[in-house]
């Protein structure tokens, strides 16, 4: 038996130690943040492209991959049908990437937070070029970007084997995709392809850190709603010129000064007052993002400085989208002008019907925050001056049972 029990002890001792030996080292910096010394990171990226390779500046790889057509439509295949009218401009393509040959690469910083809700399964990450905003929208089938991609993270992309398009006019780093949902709403115009999200893993391959998250090198434009539409055309013109001013536009990260909630929403191209009504049944309610019955389209709230306005963009599945705006409660939305402040988000340019182009009416741009005070980032703050004292606004929540004192 004490022969027995020596062998035992051997043998537990053998295999413990065989376990301790193949535990994994732990990770250290370099294994997760590439270098972003230019030297360095040139070293690794020739070994890798032994038929070279480019770093594109965001603006110059959408002049360079991103046509105005895409190279999918053809006869057999096509776009959605309400992604042209004129054969000359299009809301919707999609431009494929070769995946042999030359290294295709682009870097920027992350400047969105998912936390939120605003933007799932969506970053945005820019670049600074002469001291000037570069932006570009990233779709990707990641559930939790934020918790992968920290807002202030530089990353360096292989777009080899991806492909570049536009949703909505938005240009995006994606895959292809064709939609043939005879269930959908407008089904016979959205058939036909449209740029899709690239899948995590396939994104985990293409994608580098450099760094460690820094969110202080974000640049925000600060500006009022005047400047900004003396910089980007309010109603921009239904050519070629125009409509890669606004492309180029989109994605960018501004602070929108004092400005305020009109109370007011886009209902199909006519602005109306919002409503007291709960947002479960009330696509009007005097909330951020009442629902859409499961349709998913962004609920826009109109923002003013008095003299020019820009829709508030969010979406029904935010975490802040049944919250009153600011200055709204079950009594109305009367109190909605004494708020005022600042709004810092993704300006957007949305149209996804060409045939809409000869009427813009200047309402398809959007400011898109990453969160309001207690959710996410603090995008959005406004105070009322009415009183003694300055007030700082803080949300709630839509409550169909408050008291007076309650509200």
């Amino acid at each position: 038996m004490k022969t027995s029990k020596y062998i035992l002890y051997f043998v537990l001792c053998t295999v413990v130690l065989s376990l301790a030996s193949c535990e994994p080292r732990a990770l250290t910096e370099k294994d997760v943040f590439a270098p972003n010394d230019s030297t360095e990171l040139d070293k690794i990226l020739a070994a890798e492209n032994p038929e070279g390779y480019t770093i594109y500046t965001l603006n110059e790889f959408l002049d360079t991959y991103m046509t105005e057509e895409g190279n999918l439509r053809s006869d057999s295949t096509r776009y959605r049908t309400r992604s042209t009218t004129d054969e000359k401009l299009f809301m919707f393509s999609v431009d494929t990437l070769p995946a042999a040959g030359k290294g295709i690469y682009i870097r920027g910083r992350v400047t969105t937070d998912d936390y939120a809700g605003n933007f799932y399964k969506s970053i945005v990450i820019q670049q600074i070029v002469d001291g000037k905003q570069q932006n570009l929208r990233i779709s990707v089938d990641l559930g939790s970007g934020s918790g992968l991609m920290h807002m202030g993270q530089e990353l360096l992309i292989r777009c080899n084997g991806l492909a570049v398009g536009r949703y909505s006019n938005q240009p995006q780093l994606c895959v292809p995709s064709y939609n043939n949902n005879i269930y959908a709403m407008n089904a016979s115009e959205k058939v036909g392809w449209a740029p899709g999200r690239i899948p995590s893993t396939e994104f985990r391959n293409a994608v580098r850190f450099l760094g460690t998250p820094e969110p202080s090198k974000l640049k925000y434009d600060t500006l009022t709603l005047t400047q900004l539409f003396t910089e980007v055309k309010f109603k921009p013109k239904a050519d070629s010129a125009d409509m890669d001013m606004v492309r180029k536009a989109d994605g960018r990260l501004v602070v929108l000064q004092n400005v305020w909630f009109t109370g007011q929403y886009d209902d199909n191209g006519t602005i109306k007052n919002c409503d007291t009504q709960h947002p479960d049944s009330s696509g009007g309610a005097n909330v951020f993002a009442p629902t859409t019955k499961n349709v998913g389209y962004p609920q826009s709230r109109l923002l003013s400085d008095g003299k020019s306005k820009i829709m508030c963009s969010n979406s029904e599945y935010a975490k802040f989208a049944y919250f009153y705006l600011p200055g709204a409660d079950k009594n109305g939305i009367t109190d909605c002008k004494n708020w005022i402040g600042t709004v810092t988000g993704i300006l957007g340019w949305y149209q996804d019907k060409a045939s809409e182009l000869s009427k813009l009416d200047g309402y398809e741009w959007s400011v898109t925050p990453r969160g309001i005070p207690g959710i996410g980032v603090e995008d959005i703050k406004m105070f009322n001056d009415t009183g003694d004292e300055p007030v700082e606004w803080i949300p709630r929540e839509f409550n169909p049972n408050a008291t007076d004192e309650e509200e």
